[in-house]
C-alpha cells in the first residue's frame, strides 16, 4: 500500500536498523544515539556541542541533553574553551577513552553484519542514497 512513499519506508527501516544498533549499544550502557555522540567526541576531542550536532545531523539541544547524559555517565566532560570563555568544548575522560577500540569494533562489526545480511551493492547504494536525500532536504 506504502511501497512507494518515502516517509514509510525510511520510518520502517529505521526502525528496524535501530533495533540493530540498540542490541549493540545495549553492550555499553549506551543507546544507539549516545553511542554516536561519544564517537564523534572520540574523534574530535574538543569539539564544540554545535559541532557535534552539525555532524550528526541533529538539533543543537538534542546534542546538548545526549552530551548531558555522557557527562552523567562520566564518559565525557565539558572544559571552558581556552580561546572563548563563553564555549564550553566536549572532551572523553578516562572512562570515555576506555571504549574508543571497543565502541568503534562493535560499530563496524554491525555495520559488516548489515551489509553480509542486504548485500554489499544495495547496502552501500542505500547509504548514498539517503545521505543524498537527507542534503537535499536540508
Amino acid at each position: 500500500m506504502f511501497d512507494h512513499c518515502l516517509y514509510f519506508n525510511s520510518a520502517a527501516l529505521a526502525r528496524l536498523v535501530e533495533r540493530e544498533w540498540t542490541a549493540v549499544y545495549a553492550e555499553f550502557g549506551l543507546t544507539p544515539p549516545q553511542g554516536f555522540v561519544l564517537r564523534v567526541v572520540l574523534a574530535s576531542p574538543g569539539c564544540l556541542s554545535s559541532q557535534v550536532a552539525e555532524i550528526l545531523g541533529i538539533a543543537r539541544p538534542t546534542a546538548t541533553r545526549l552530551i548531558d547524559s555522557l557527562c552523567e555517565k562520566q564518559l565525557v566532560e565539558r572544559r571552558q574553551a581556552k580561546e572563548d570563555g563563553r564555549e564550553w568544548t566536549v572532551h572523553a575522560t578516562p572512562a570515555g577513552l576506555a571504549l574508543d577500540r571497543p565502541i568503534n569494533n562493535a560499530s563496524a562489526k554491525i555495520a559488516r553484519t548489515l551489509r553480509a545480511k542486504i548485500g554489499p551493492e544495495m547496502f552501500e547504494s542505500a547509504v548514498t542514497s539517503m545521505h543524498g536525500v537527507r542534503k537535499a532536504l536540508v
